[in-house]
């Protein structure tokens, strides 16, 4: 015991004389208009010493060795400043105010070096962890999809953005129909819907407009620790992060004209409303029109999202975020194979054949008016706490005719099953979050803790189901009167559905990335959600615990990282009405959440000065608990259904050379159903909502920087994805959709106060088909001119 007594004393002894060798170091850093550089990293070159800038533009690093040492200040888009400081032992040395500017200069004792700004890529988030975190040290996979390569690309709508995020791929295409009308996408062997803006919930119908789209992070795994469960998947979810106020007077008008009767009138207005630019208002809207490639269908839309701030104290800031979208379209009905017959097809010949007839008239169209309000109040408790208030209210509308293609098991005809649609979406969210970065000890520690209140409500007053003619696939002929006229006669004696469901999520979750050292942190998570479904019927009401668990090492600080991580995701599953083998004692079973599990590990770069941004990472996400038919009674259901989805992704944002500009991103994922009921087909089978196998992106922008030619600029790029089994069932069979490539191109010049820039798209003309047990063709080739006014 004395030995042990002794020894302690020892390394207590040794550690005191340690810290009596070393000092400290404080000051700020401002920008040249002299505002804070929050989140500016400073680090003591050659060491693992560190820290980052605070919200007042403070920094403190502690326990550094006496001596003569370099001070590093770095963040992307400004110079980086290298400061000679002497660290005296027992002092802590306070330095004079850092200024990073835009422009690299030389300064007395300070050697600067300019740093390329990488256009296409973001460096942090505040909303992937709910706490700002940046890439290299969150162990969670994310691609940032900035507005700047939206505008490269003359993009006017989600899907051609998303193209650029490594391993997502449109399965459906937005319906408008209710309940589920937004776009479905496959991400990591699982479909997920774009519903969250801001971090919080904001529920369409009918597809996002992205004219006020400052960021989409598509974040990757289950994520149930930090989101739930209520409008996420376990492959992943789609934020978008809209544009903000800014404090000076700015704006942009763009025109897009093209094929297909495109023409798009976008408008972004920034200006402050006072003198002291205390309140800021920008407003972003839209007109859109386009027809479809096919031989009817079409789209029209106007999108408004006025964005309000208001800084009410140094303390108090207030944010306002509305969207309001109007949109009407006629869309052609998705070609459903059957999944209760053997197929009838083996070859895309006689879809091909019908790849321009979309079997359907401008008459039938359907309307999707949307509108989301966030409202956010940030007060600043102190130093090192912060209050964020949250409430969201969106809510979309379906109103007009929906109608599908239904194949018969004839190996020729489809029936045409309308319905008139009529219903609406509500969505209310409210969180509380507090957010903390704060030492205990040497220890930094980055927290939030929140609560979460989250109202889903579902009315639907849409009519039954009835058949409006028929499809000849072979022929390529129609029957029906495709009319409102005569879609209404068919459907007098349709019924109405005459639904409203409610569902409330009380949730609470906390956060904590702590910094062991300067160079390994860990990230640990957790949420509870109590699911409560209708008031009258308590047996669907469940609750879980989702958490998350990260490990980042820095060998080399902001500039390479290793990860690791598990994370879980959950499902609410509703009960079901079961009976006896021969039907009798028919009750209602209620079942536990099903959960995914997730680990995956991987490495993330920042090298070359910010010139290479890098991900690459392996995955494993195991779902159990999934309900399936009782292989003992087919009128019973169980759990104990198992999936498995494992892969690599690699994705890549680099400015290797002023003026070029690369975008890049490969996935493989494999996909499998690991126990089921036997009988229906899907054990040992990849899920048809897994989409393709592998995917690429690529996107390449060179803009001559300086010369007579300044301004002039190139764009190429493309995607590809393998072939993959829109329907794949052992005892029904599998039909597969082609593998495709499909090649982009541009051309541009841009001034201080014009821009113009032609596109290509799909410029080889390539037929190429989407679809989730269904097969739907894709645009072909296509022309687009972007002419931009910037004041």
């Amino acid at each position: 015991m004395n030995k042990l007594i002794l020894s302690i004393l020892s390394v207590l002894l040794c550690a005191s004389v340690a810290i009596a060798q070393t000092g400290n170091i404080k000051g700020t850093v401002q920008t040249t208009d002299g505002k804070a550089a929050q989140f500016v990293n400073v680090a003591i070159k050659g060491t693992a010493h560190g820290a980052i800038v605070g919200s007042k533009g403070q920094f403190e690093i502690k326990n550094i060795p006496a001596g003569v040492h370099t001070l590093i200040a770095s963040f992307v888009g400004l110079d980086t400043k290298e400061t000679s400081v002497s660290v005296e032992a027992g002092q802590t040395v306070e330095l004079p105010t850092i200024v990073l500017s835009e422009n690299a200069q030389q300064l007395s004792e300070i050697l600067i070096k300019g740093q390329k700004i990488n256009k296409f890529t973001r460096e942090s988030s505040n909303t992937v962890a709910k706490l700002p975190l940046k890439n290299i040290e969150n162990p969670q996979v994310y691609n940032s999809i900035s507005h700047e390569l939206l505008k490269d690309q003359v993009i006017t709508n989600l899907n051609d953005a998303l193209k650029n995020a490594t391993g997502v791929m449109r399965l459906w295409e937005s319906t408008g129909r209710g309940t589920d009308g937004a776009e479905y996408y496959a991400m990591r062997g699982f479909s997920v819907q774009p519903t969250l803006t801001n971090g919080v919930a904001a529920i369409n119908n009918g597809g996002l407009d992205p004219a006020n789209v400052e960021t989409i992070e598509v974040v990757k795994g289950p994520s149930g620790a930090l989101y739930g469960s209520s409008l996420i998947s376990y492959g992943g979810l789609i934020n978008v992060v809209t544009k903000k106020p800014t404090d000076n007077f700015r704006g942009e008008i763009n025109y897009i004209t093209g094929s297909y009767g495109l023409n798009r009138l976008t408008a972004d207005i920034n200006t402050p409303l006072d003198t002291a630019k205390k309140a800021l208002l920008r407003i972003n809207s839209a007109y859109h029109y386009t027809n479809s490639f096919q031989d009817a269908g079409f789209t029209k839309s106007f999108f408004v999202a006025p964005s309000f701030a208001y800084k009410a104290s140094d303390k108090l800031t207030f944010h306002i975020n509305t969207e309001l979208l109007s949109k009407e379209s006629a869309n052609a009905p998705m070609v459903f194979l059957n999944r209760n017959m053997p197929l009838k097809y083996n070859s895309m010949d006689v879809f091909e054949k019908n790849y321009k007839n979309s079997f359907t008239t401008n008459n039938l169209s359907i309307k999707n008016p949307t509108y989301s309000i966030q409202a956010q109040a940030h007060y600043k408790l102190s130093e090192q706490w912060t209050s964020q208030s949250i409430l969201s209210r969106s809510n979309t509308q379906t109103n007009g005719y929906y109608s599908y293609l239904g194949d018969l098991g004839d190996g020729n005809n489809f029936t045409r099953a309308i319905s008139k649609a009529n219903g609406q979406t509500n969505a209310t969210n409210i969180q509380q979050n507090f957010l903390g970065d704060f030492q205990l000890g040497n220890v930094r520690n980055r927290v939030v803790v929140g609560l979460d209140y989250m109202h889903l409500q579902v009315k639907d007053n849409s009519t039954g189901w009835r058949p409006l003619g028929s499809v000849n696939i072979n022929s390529g002929t129609s029957t029906g009167n495709l009319t409102e006229s005569g879609a209404d006669e068919v459907l007098k004696a349709a019924g109405y559905a005459n639904s409203e469901i409610n569902q409330e999520t009380y949730s609470a979750y906390a956060a904590d990335v702590v910094n062991i050292t300067p160079a390994l942190s860990a990230m640990v998570s957790a949420r509870f959600d109590y699911f409560e479904g209708e008031k009258h019927n308590s047996d669907d009401d469940q609750a879980a615990i989702s958490p998350k668990f990260g490990i980042v090492y820095q060998p080399i600080k902001d500039q390479l990282s290793v990860f690791a991580n598990y994370m879980n995701g959950f499902s609410n599953v509703s009960p079901q009405t079961v009976s006896d083998i021969d039907g009798s004692n028919p009750r209602l079973k209620k079942f536990d959440p099903e959960h995914a599990n997730q680990w995956e590990a991987g490495v993330k770069a920042n090298l070359y000065q910010q010139r290479v941004w890098a991900t690459v990472s392996y995955y494993n996400i195991l779902v159990k608990n999934k309900v399936m038919t009782d292989p003992a009674n087919l009128n019973n259901a169980t759990q104990g259904a198992e999936q498995e989805s494992k892969g690599i992704e690699a994705s890549i944002v680099a400015n290797p050379a002023d003026g070029l500009s690369l975008v890049a991103g490969f996935s493989h994922n494999e996909a499998e159903t690991t126990k089921d009921n036997e009988t229906g087909g899907y054990v040992g089978m990849r899920p048809e909502s897994a989409g393709p196998e592998n995917l690429a992106n690529f996107w390449a922008s060179y803009t001559v920087p300086a010369g007579s030619l300044k301004g002039f600029g190139l764009g190429f790029g493309g995607n590809y994805g393998s072939k993959y089994a829109t329907l794949n069932r052992s005892n029904i069979g599998t039909f597969n959709l082609p593998s495709y490539t499909v090649l982009n191109a541009s051309v541009s010049y841009n001034a201080d106060r014009f821009g113009l820039t032609l596109k290509a798209d799909n410029l080889a003309n390539k037929k190429y088909y989407s679809g989730w047990s269904t097969i739907t063709p894709q645009r072909l080739r296509s022309f687009s001119l972007s002419l931009a006014y910037k004041f």
